[in-house]
Parts: C-alpha cells; sequence; structure tokens
C-alpha cells in the first residue's frame, strides 16, 4: 500500500495535543535512574577531556569521536521548552542544534553521523520531522502529513527514513524515500506500531506493537523480503527497540529499565531504572550504552544526566545537563 505525504519545506519549530494515538507514543518511548550499585561514577564538566576521563580514554576512536545526541527540557505546560544539543562522549563541545517553545522527540543519527532526524512540535501543531545537515548546518522539514509523525530511523545507505504516523487514523510505520518524498505504509494493523529503527544491512527493522494486546507491546522484527513480522523473545513490557550495527545487541526499555539484550542468548542486562521510562541507546561499536537519567531538581525542577555504562567493564560515568533541565533521548553517532 502506497501513499503520498506532504514532504519537502524547510526550517522551524511543537505543543502535545490530546491524541490518543500520541499519548500511546509517548508511553511507548521509553527512559531510567542511576544504578544504586555503580563500580565507578564521574560527573564530566562540559570542558572534561578524554585524558581526564579513564573510561573514555579507553573507547575505541569510532565511539570516542562520536557525537550524542540529546533533548534537554525545562518549564511545563505552556512554558515548555526543549532544545536539542549534540555533545562528544568525554562531555565537551556541546553544540545546540535546535529549540522551540514545545516538544522535541527522538533524535536519530545518520549511518555515517552527518544528519540528524528529529520530531518537533510546537503548540497547537502536530509533531513533524526534520532533518538537520551537520556540514550546512541547516535543518528541513522532512515529514509533514497530518497526525503524529514519529521515532525516525535512516536506512543504512541514508535514502530513506522509516517512522511512525497516525496519519491514517491509528499509529503505523511508513518508510520514505527522501530524493522525491514517495512513501510506503507498511503495517496495516489496528494496533498501536511505532518506534522502527533498522537493521544496519536495510533488509529489516525492529519495532513496537501492541497487536497481542492493546497497551502491553512487544517488539517486532519487520523483513523487507517478505513484508512479514515476527517477535523477538522478550517478556513483560517493553518497548523501544534498537539494533546494534553488527546485529549482535539490542538496547530498549525493559519495563522500567534501560536494557541491552544479547540476542544469540537472549541474555539481558538491565542497566538502570532511570525514574524517565527511557531506553539505553549504544554506541557504534556496541561496546558501551547511553541513557539518560533524572538525578536531582533544580530551582523546584527536576535535572538530569546523561550516563554512559561500558557494558564489559560495568563500569559509569555521568555528564550533567546544560541549563539544569530534564535530559531525554539520547543517541550515540559517528
Amino acid at each position: 500500500m502506497s501513499k503520498m505525504l506532504v514532504s519537502k519545506s524547510s526550517v522551524n519549530i511543537r505543543t502535545i495535543s490530546n491524541i490518543t494515538a500520541l499519548t500511546t507514543f509517548i508511553l511507548l518511548t521509553g527512559c531510567q535512574t542511576l544504578p544504586s550499585t555503580m563500580s565507578k561514577t564521574m560527573q564530566a564538566p562540559a570542558n572534561n577531556m578524554s585524558a581526564s576521563n579513564p573510561l573514555t580514554a579507553q573507547m575505541s576512536a569510532v565511539d570516542r569521536q562520536g557525537r550524542i545526541a540529546y533533548v534537554e527540557e525545562q518549564g511545563i505546560g505552556a512554558a515548555k521548552m526543549s532544545t536539542l544539543y549534540s555533545i562528544r562522549p568525554d562531555g565537551s563541545d556541546r553544540q545546540l542544534i535546535d529549540q522551540l517553545n514545545g516538544y522535541i522527540y527522538a533524535p536519530a543519527w545518520s549511518a555515517d553521523g552527518q544528519l540528524l532526524a528529529y520530531s518537533k512540535q510546537a503548540p497547537r501543531q502536530h509533531p513533524k520531522i526534520y532533518i538537520y545537515d551537520r556540514k550546512s548546518n541547516i535543518r528541513n522539514l522532512a515529514v509533514n502529513a497530518e497526525g503524529s509523525n514519529m521515532s525516525a530511523s535512516f536506512s543504512p545507505d541514508g535514502q530513506k527514513l522509516l517512522y511512525s504516523s497516525t496519519v491514517g487514523g491509528n499509529a503505523d510505520i511508513y518508510e520514505i524515500r527522501l530524493s522525491d518524498g514517495k512513501t510506503t505504509q507498511l503495517t496495516t494493523l489496528p494496533s498501536t506500531e511505532v518506534q522502527p529503527s533498522y537493521a544496519s544491512d536495510g533488509q529489516s527493522f525492529v519495532y513496537t506493537s501492541d497487536k497481542v494486546r492493546a497497551g502491553r507491546p512487544r517488539i517486532y522484527r519487520y523483513h523487507f523480503e517478505t513484508a512479514s513480522a515476527t517477535p523477538v523473545p522478550t517478556s513483560g513490557y517493553v518497548a523501544s527497540p534498537q539494533l546494534s550495527l553488527d546485529g549482535q545487541r539490542m538496547a530498549y526499555l525493559n519495563g522500567r529499565k534501560a536494557a541491552v539484550m544479547t540476542l544469540s542468548t537472549g541474555q539481558i542486562t538491565n542497566l538502570a531504572e532511570t525514574g524517565l521510562d527511557e531506553p539505553a541507546r549504544l554506541s557504534p561499536s556496541a561496546q558501551y550504552a547511553v541513557y539518560p537519567t533524572k538525578l536531582s531538581q533544580v530551582g523546584g525542577q527536576n535535572s538530569g544526566s546523561l550516563v554512559i555504562h561500558s557494558l564489559s567493564g560495568n563500569t559509569s560515568y555521568a555528564i550533567g545537563s546544560k541549563v539544569g533541565g530534564v535530559v531525554r533521548s539520547p543517541i550515540w553517532g559517528r
């Protein structure tokens, strides 16, 4: 089933409307808190260099030289202000990408780390998907269909974008070809299908669906060749999957915990319950995971940090928010 969605435009802004599907989107988008038994915890200042951070110094170049994009929120209701930043894993070189009175959701890097897709919603508007180009420093509107357009994911070649949208009524998954805006609807179920994430070979993607039981999401893998989906073996409430580049691990939300699963064995590493119900996200090498945590209150507002955790050494450190806001949706790119 194919349909054209409004696409193309250039720059701009977002608020949450009372749409049932959008509420489901937000419930399925995930968060956590610092583990109580960290081997090592370090608070990295904004100008921290890798030489002063033993964990960062041990990272491979692909991780150390990459960038983590994340959202920082301040205020509530009509006063909500969202800011999209990128930062080095050592806490240095924090850069502002976008900001608006409203909401920014779920940033996602292209495979080469040059493009960043994300949703944003200005007051009294539906969420739209934008793509930021690091080289030109330009933001272009990619998806502006009526409804809630969320959870973008770049194809490995950067030519297409997966996303979920309520343009057809309930939430389904779509794929858009960025060169001309041609859009294909991939799921057509009456249930909620959200949070797609491409596998690095481009042959499949993982996503979240509550088709078995409403409000009880599970993770599935959709295969392009057969246009069919199979469940990923998990239990309980799970959501927001992301596959590692080597296809060996999956980061996701396991109940209320940021977690990583080794797919070949089914072994699960629960990293933390962050207090935000957000998932973990893997570094390019899949040797580290990043997740947000709600740590304290500043001026009556919740503030938080990014936690970077070594999956092999069981060590962690934190990078504080820039202005004491709530930290959400980190994603680690090249």
